[in-house]
């Protein structure tokens, strides 16, 4: 949760994409995108003038050769890690473009899309991937969460659910399921169901799903509570700072004031 205050009239926007980065903060953190031999290609690196020659050494040599995965996936992770995500994911989409069957790379790709909020053309790449044969948890989970940009609910919790069968008891799908009850307005399901994500044993070493949790709590003015819940992880000011957010948010004539309204389902 933010500790800054908006006095721009649009606070409930903001609690919008607050709920939004929180649908998507903990299966990001989880699970980062895999490579194609199951290693993560995207992680973060050294932004040294050693690592953007290398990163320009790499490219030029994928650039000779486009249809190089391998290469590909090197240049694109040197790209992440120098902050140029917009480069990186147009050497993804180049690689798609020569593998357009690829499983993996579909997913990879997609799920980065995601992170860049670019949920249309996420949306179409995971459902690319789901129709090459993907039966990861992770594209599922992906394409939830791009719908829930896209104010799909219903449909975000299928492919949440679907997820969950393939990984049945997934803390990081059972936190953008809460979220997306979240965003929808049923906070009392999502109280429930991130309540449950929380007593997982993998729940319980994710500091993020609390702070979600106690975000939900929250919004249904219950800020002792909250307070407890944010407490376990978050330094007393910052907690602090959190509830002052949240209470003059909530304070707004009419701000999220169907959140409070609408019944579990």
């Amino acid at each position: 949760m933010s500790g800054s205050c908006p006095s721009h009239p649009t606070r409930q926007m903001s609690l919008v994409a607050l709920l939004v980065a929180s649908t998507l903060a903990l299966g990001a953190c989880q699970n980062k995108s895999a490579g194609l031999d199951g290693t993560d290609p995207l992680a973060t690196g050294s932004t040294s003038p050693a690592s953007l020659k290398e990163t320009a050494k790499i490219g030029e040599s994928w650039q000779a050769d486009p249809k190089n995965m391998r290469l590909g996936l090197a240049y694109a992770s040197q790209l992440k890690a120098l902050g140029q995500s917009d480069q990186q994911l147009q050497v993804l989409a180049t690689l798609t473009q020569y593998h357009p069957q690829d499983q993996k790379l579909l997913t990879l790709y997609g799920r980065e899309l995601v992170q860049a909020g670019q949920a249309g053309q996420a949306e179409a790449v995971l459902t690319r991937a789901i129709a090459a044969g993907s039966t990861d948890w992770k594209v599922y989970s992906a394409l939830g969460s791009t719908l829930d940009q896209q104010a799909k609910y219903a449909e975000a919790r299928d492919n949440y659910q679907r997820a969950l069968k393939v990984s049945p008891g997934n803390a990081a799908v059972l936190n953008n399921l809460g979220m997306s009850y979240a965003l929808e307005g049923n906070l009392k399901q999502a109280e429930a169901t991130l309540k449950d994500a929380s007593n997982l044993p993998s729940g319980k070493s994710e500091p993020r799903l609390r702070q979600n949790l106690a975000l939900v709590v929250g919004l249904q003015g219950r800020f002792d509570e909250a307070r407890q819940i944010a407490s376990a992880d978050l330094p007393a000011d910052e907690v602090e700072a959190n509830m002052a957010y949240l209470q003059k948010m909530l304070a707004q004539p009419n701000t999220w004031q169907q959140l409070t309204d609408k019944p579990a389902g």
